[in-house]
């Protein structure tokens, strides 16, 4: 199975710029081992189980609820049995229909 999760979460109590919040997820995502692609709008994580995705969740959550009195998250899933490897194969599926995209 294959679960792509697009998700943003960040703090809507800190200002104009919220990087510093942001990349704390982003660094935990990485340490997570999963593949994943940081995009300007959000992060799309791909996993085998939702409970996968929802642990990266609540691990994002909690990274910044310490300091943070306002968190917006946004979550988007598409799960699908008996896939793998989504995160690229999706993109390069479009691209062998119409030639390289932007990335």
């Amino acid at each position: 199975m294959s679960v792509l999760a697009e998700f943003a979460m960040f703090p809507t109590d800190k200002g104009e710029s919220v990087s510093q919040y942001v990349s704390r997820i982003i660094k935990m995502i990485d340490e997570s081992g999963l593949d994943y692609k940081l995009t300007p709008m959000g992060t799309i994580v791909e996993a085998e189980t939702t409970g996968e995705i929802l642990n990266i969740v609540d691990k994002a959550y909690k990274l910044l609820e310490p300091d943070c009195n306002r968190i917006y998250s946004n979550i988007k899933l598409d799960i699908r049995k008996g896939s793998k490897s989504r995160l690229e194969g999706k993109v390069k599926s479009v691209e062998n229909k119409i030639g390289s995209v932007k990335k």
